[in-house]
């Protein structure tokens, strides 16, 4: 019964997506014709959980699609309209098992914050403790598998019939999709990152930094139960400063945080936005949500490394070499050229900035931005390939320089001593 049940559901869905696409089309019919990518984003966010989802993943991939879609997937914002609290009960009720008063003494039946996926109570325990329970909403599950199947399909029949995309390989992209998003809705998974990054800062003896702690006995695949953080985020100067003597320091602390998981713990926090990076009244910095989460080979970090170090220098045979060793090609590439058209993009940037007039900070990030993308174009100009956890360690690293723009204008990145950025 329970098969039926869902393909009458996924059958329902894609109803309910044909009918969202027809409307769009009737739209653009009728002379209603923004630009594509703000079309798409428009439409992929009147579909819904899988496809805000797929939007953000765009915005994190500049080296799988266009600048301009990538750009214009940054405003993909995941955040829904909340689900009354009397559903939300009923699903902790069933993932405990057992009646709620025994296990949470209250819950705030408002809502901190609704995503696709999920919306997030905050609750206190029986035995004291103030905590958060992340609830995955109903139905979530079966929506995104039959949204991604369709995907799927439509990569596989575009592929057939366009094999010039199939190196970019759309499948295969759609399939990376389904991977991090099925990991997304298993809370069990999240549970175990948060654990494995605490055990980090532990072995690394971090007092300056910490995650929340999972209370496993009322945490399942579908709700979690984590200790609750006070605290404002990252990028809120103003309190920062009653919490922290020092906002530069504190900004150093996350950032060396961060820098030491990509050699000492399994994973790196793949989606450090300001929202998921906290300064806790105590001064330390938290680091919540590890429901998206990267993973680098050894041999990939090095040459990442030996990347920075050469943009640091400016050494353009070795950023060409580095970026060979980073992506994937099916021809063997010609360092020189690579390193001669780098030099060309510098050559064409400092024409663009004047010397004389002051630099913005929201300049400064979209010039970072631009800068990045260009380099993973003139690659994909010489036949390389990137795989998307270079894209992901890339957004990190444009994250922490607006952090650096906000919280220390005058900090030099590259030159201080304080930041360990590649060891």
């Amino acid at each position: 019964m329970g098969s039926v049940s869902n393909g009458l559901k996924g059958a329902f869905r894609i109803g309910q997506t044909a009918s969202v696409l027809g409307r769009a089309g009737v739209n653009w019919a009728f002379g209603d014709r923004p630009p594509v990518p703000r079309l798409l984003r428009e439409t992929f966010e009147s579909l819904g959980a899988t496809y805000i989802k797929l939007g953000q993943f765009i915005a994190s991939s500049p080296t799988f699609f266009p600048k301009e879609y990538v750009e214009e997937f940054q405003g993909c914002l995941d955040r829904t309209p909340s689900l009354p609290f009397g559903v939300m009960k009923r699903i902790i009720r069933q993932e405990l098992g057992r009646p709620i008063e025994e296990v949470y003494a209250e819950i705030d039946p408002i809502p901190l914050a609704s995503a696709s996926i999920a919306q997030v109570h905050a609750a206190r325990l029986l035995t004291g403790e103030d905590v958060v329970i992340k609830v995955q909403k109903p139905g979530v599950e079966n929506i995104l598998l039959t949204d991604l199947n369709f995907l799927y399909l439509s990569a596989r029949i575009l592929e057939t019939l366009a094999p010039k995309l199939s190196w970019t390989s759309l499948s295969g992209i759609v399939e990376e999709i389904q991977r991090t998003m099925m990991e997304e809705c298993d809370f069990i998974k999240e549970a175990n990152n948060l654990k494995v990054f605490r055990n980090f800062l532990n072995e690394t003896h971090n007092d300056d930094a910490t995650a929340p702690l999972v209370y496993e006995n009322c945490s399942t695949r579908r709700i979690l139960t984590m200790e609750r953080f006070h605290g404002v985020p990252l990028t809120d100067l103003e309190s920062i400063r009653g919490y922290a003597k020092d906002p530069e320091r504190t900004l150093i602390t996350a950032m060396n945080t961060w820098f030491a998981s990509l050699t000492q713990c399994e994973f790196f926090h793949a989606d450090v936005h300001a929202g998921n990076l906290m300064v806790l009244r105590d001064g330390r910095v938290g680091f919540i949500d590890f429901g998206i989460v990267g993973r680098i080979r050894p041999d990939t970090w090095a040459a990442v490394s030996d990347f920075i170090s050469a943009v640091m220098v400016g050494n353009f045979e070795g950023m060409a070499d580095a970026m060979i060793r980073i992506g994937i090609t099916r021809e063997s590439v010609s360092v020189d050229a690579l390193a001669e058209d780098l030099r060309n993009l510098y050559r064409r940037m400092d024409r663009m900035v004047p010397d004389e007039i002051p630099y913005q900070a929201d300049q400064a990030e979209d010039d970072v931005n631009n800068i990045l993308m260009d380099m993973v174009k003139i690659g994909e100009g010489h036949g390389l390939h990137f795989p998307r956890e270079f894209a992901l360690l890339l957004k990190q690293f444009l994250y922490f320089d607006r952090y650096v723009h906000i919280l220390a204008p005058e900090m030099d990145v590259f030159m201080d001593e304080r930041l360990n950025m590649l060891h």
